[in-house]
């Protein structure tokens, strides 16, 4: 526990943390932004500073609904929901561009820099927000994009210092580590964003947010280090533990990249399908299923103020427990690599299908449903410990770049899905939903069986050392 390794994975949940809440931040004040509070009345009447909304107490339970009321100092937008649409996912068309790049780039100059810098470029736009929607609603669309961008080229970076720091059998715990400040960042805005948009106003959440992302980017450049060969304060013998079990795989990559043989890799291919497939089922679940329990299930939201962070709580959990497990079973040698991968992704993939289907079955009971649609957003974090580690398995010196080509297949995944959704509900409502959880379903078991049946736990040839280059 006091580990230099597991000090990197303690730094970078912090780092993921930050990074996700400066993410939401415009997500939730958005709605202090404009005159409305639901997505379906932007256009409301709700007098200037204020909104009408909700209050609970610590134990969940629904009180009084009151307006809300915003420090009058805050400026508020007559933006429709087509316009506030457009201004959110704006952020998704730079976040994509750059998941690539980010990881080639950190493969050649390395994962602290890059990742240091794509944080400390997003902490500086945040702080410019409420500036840019003074400007106009072009100048926050832009704005978004360039965040999108600076955002991008976090992850990538992150898996090539992972290749350098997690020894084998202990990558799952590690990486799942990091990644659980994804999820608990989320929780942490959602709950703050809205007290400080109350008592502050809406412009000091990036305000606050942005101040301590550039604080804690401080930090980042204080205290990580690119490996453990030019980390001073490392114990020797955990040095020399992590380089000796690391020395097998070569260094980083150089400007040129294999990429004909990363396009004829049916194991690069396995895990780029499955991670569309299952980002379509995350992105799915979290973007549709309040509209689903309002519309066919008729389940107010109010009643337990826990029901909405009970998806982001499970999620970082299961990030966390899903590591562990793994690393046990690597470690007393119960399954093998390909095995362990395939193992979870299966578990991370197939049960969320099997909840999915019987869903449309059990609209009669509110809370099963509900209960289900929340073990599947939770169960789906033991892809963490499968096809999402599975790059530096397969391909460590091309791990932070690999991982850019398969997430942005997963953002166009996280594009499409909610669109298809509603595409389908607009038609008829109830059979809808049961196609929209179907195809998610039937989508995971596709990606699961190609995954199962093409993927690798073993360094292929194309991401070894090339003696000659080196």
């Amino acid at each position: 526990l006091c580990s230099a390794r597991c000090g990197l994975a303690l730094v970078l949940h912090v780092s993921l943390f930050v990074a996700y809440a400066l993410r939401v931040s415009l997500s939730i004040a958005i709605v202090a932004m404009t005159n409305g509070s639901h997505p379906h009345s932007w256009s409301g009447s709700a007098p200037r500073g204020s909104y009408p909304g909700f209050s609970q107490d610590v134990s969940g339970k629904q009180m009084q609904i009151t307006e809300r009321r915003f420090p009058g100092s805050a400026p508020v937008y007559n933006w429709s929901a087509e316009t506030q649409g457009i201004i959110l996912s704006s952020f998704f068309y730079g976040y994509g561009l750059t998941q690539a790049l980010g990881g080639y780039c950190s493969g050649l100059f390395g994962g602290k820099p890059v990742l240091g810098s794509g944080l400390l470029l997003s902490s500086v736009l945040t702080l410019l927000v409420p500036r840019a929607a003074e400007l106009g609603m072009s100048f926050l669309i832009g704005l978004q994009v360039l965040l999108g961008l600076a955002e991008g080229v976090i992850f990538p970076a992150q898996y090539t210092l992972w290749a350098k720091w997690a020894p084998p059998l202990e990558r799952s715990r590690l990486m799942n580590i990091a990644d659980a400040g994804c999820t608990f960042g989320t929780f942490f805005a959602l709950l703050v964003a809205g007290i400080i948009c109350q008592s502050l106003g809406w412009p000091f959440v990036f305000y606050i947010f942005g101040g301590i992302g550039c604080a804690w980017c401080l930090c980042w450049f204080l205290l990580v280090y690119e490996d453990p060969a030019h980390h001073p304060w490392i114990n020797a013998g955990e040095q020399e533990y992590i380089v000796s079990l690391l020395a097998h795989q070569g260094s980083s990559h150089g400007c040129s990249l294999p990429l004909v043989a990363m396009a004829k890799s049916l194991p690069l291919w396995a895990i780029t399908i499955a991670c569309f497939c299952t980002d379509w089922l995350f992105y799915m679940l979290l973007t549709s299923m309040p509209m689903f329990m309002s519309n066919v299930l008729h389940f107010d939201l109010r009643e337990n103020g826990l029901l909405s962070s009970l998806p982001y709580i499970g999620n970082g959990l299961g990030h966390i427990l899903a590591g562990l497990l793994a690393d046990f079973l690597l470690a007393r040698r119960v399954l093998g690599t390909a095995a362990i991968r395939k193992l979870f992704s299966a578990l991370g993939m197939l049960l969320p299908a099997v909840f999915l289907v019987a869903v449309p079955y059990l609209g009669c009971s509110s809370t099963v449903v509900v209960v289900l649609l929340t073990l599947a957003l939770t169960i789906i974090s033991m892809t963490g410990a499968g096809i999402n580690i599975n790059h530096i398995d397969i391909a460590p010196r091309y791990a932070g770049f690999l991982l850019g080509i398969t997430n942005t297949f997963g953002i166009v995944a996280g594009i499409i899905a909610p669109t298809a959704v509603g595409l389908l509900i607009s038609q008829d409502l109830q059979t809808g939903w049961r196609n929209a959880f179907f195809i998610s379903a039937a989508l995971n078991l596709f990606g699961l069986i190609f995954y199962i049946a093409f993927g690798s736990g073993t360094i292929q040839d194309w991401a070894r050392e090339d003696t000659a280059v080196q």
